[in-house]
């Protein structure tokens, strides 16, 4: 399967690093309008730079095309694509509104190609494990969360970052991964109450979910955080709760309630030492299932649905009120 990247950023390179290592994949080229940039990315993987998608398109004849550039630009690049039959890997967000999103993914269904995001905290081991652990009941029935994602402003090659109407800002770049998440876990969000503030230099928001199911989830997400890149999560259930925090450990801690100590039983699920980075089984996944036919853990529609409840949380953070879901289904 020959596969093709568009977009040698940071995703981009890290897609360059994964992509031959994916068993029966050729790499087929690397096309960025920066020469220096495509060409370094292309020579990570062995292949060729470009910095024209038609020609790359015109000499390659990719299968597969993975979209890594700035948001904004991620609608005509997948129409383009999708009109030629070629399937698609696009980083996350798929859009920076709902009605892109759902013209891409019928675009992709009308042409027969696939079309999958990169959402790629399903494939971290740690939130993986614990998702596992929700659905098998370890910790009771799971009813609470809260998730935090903190990190430096992101400097895009042209400050794409700090343009609202291309980054899509905080939410929609950033705690969107754990809006993916939380949904993932506990299902629909009937309504979504957030507060967002904002500088030149930060911007920080506060979001709750709540589930059609009666659940609750509480993110956080911040640019511009001065510390070391941090993920945490905590989950809740009437036995016990699963905790991470990226900083303090690589295994995922799991304390269950116990009828014969008040402290309970600390049960550690260590984190196995990894061959390949979650980029790599995230790749690995999306062209098995081209391959197979088969369907994602996380789809097109998980990433349209995602998308609408970030825009959601942009809204109630305006309004000052929790806003119900179905304005945006």
């Amino acid at each position: 399967m020959k596969v093709s990247i568009i977009g040698a950023g940071t995703m981009g390179m890290m897609y360059a690093h994964n992509i031959a290592k994916i068993k029966g994949v050729q790499p087929a080229g690397v096309c960025d309008v920066d020469r220096e940039r495509a060409e370094r990315a292309a020579q990570l993987c062995q292949t060729s730079a470009y910095t024209s998608l038609e020609d790359l398109l015109a000499q390659e004849q990719p299968d597969v095309v993975c979209v890594c550039l700035p948001t904004h630009l991620h609608k005509d690049i997948v129409m383009t694509l999708a009109a030629k039959g070629i399937h698609i890997i696009c980083e996350k967000p798929i859009a920076l509104n709902l009605e892109d999103a759902r013209e891409m993914q019928a675009a992709c269904d009308q042409h027969g190609v696939r079309l999958f995001i990169g959402h790629v905290v399903r494939f971290f081991p740690n939130y993986r494990d614990a998702a596992q652990k929700v659905k098998d009941g370890v910790i009771g029935e799971a009813g609470v969360a809260h998730l935090k994602r903190f990190g430096s402003f992101p400097q895009g090659s042209d400050g794409w970052y700090h343009d609202r109407a291309k980054s899509g800002g905080v939410i929609m770049d950033l705690m969107i991964h754990d809006i993916d998440y939380a949904r993932a876990i506990f299902g629909e969000v009937e309504s979504v109450y957030a507060a967002i503030s904002r500088s030149d230099q930060m911007e920080y928001a506060q979001v709750t979910l709540k589930f059609k199911n009666k659940r609750i989830a509480t993110l956080s997400g911040y640019w511009g955080y001065p510390g070391p890149f941090t993920t945490e999560f905590e989950i809740a259930g009437e036995k016990g709760i699963i905790r991470f925090n990226s900083n303090e450990t690589l295994s995922l801690n799991v304390k269950v309630q116990s009828k014969d100590q008040d402290l309970g039983e600390r049960v550690q699920v260590p984190r196995s030492p990894m061959m390949y980075d979650p980029y790599y089984y995230e790749l690995a996944h999306f062209i098995q299932c081209i391959r197979e036919g088969t369907t994602p853990i996380v789809s097109a529609e998980d990433a349209c649905k995602a998308v609408a409840i970030a825009l959601a949380a942009e809204q109630s953070a305006e309004l000052g009120k929790p806003v119900n879901m179905e304005v945006f289904s």
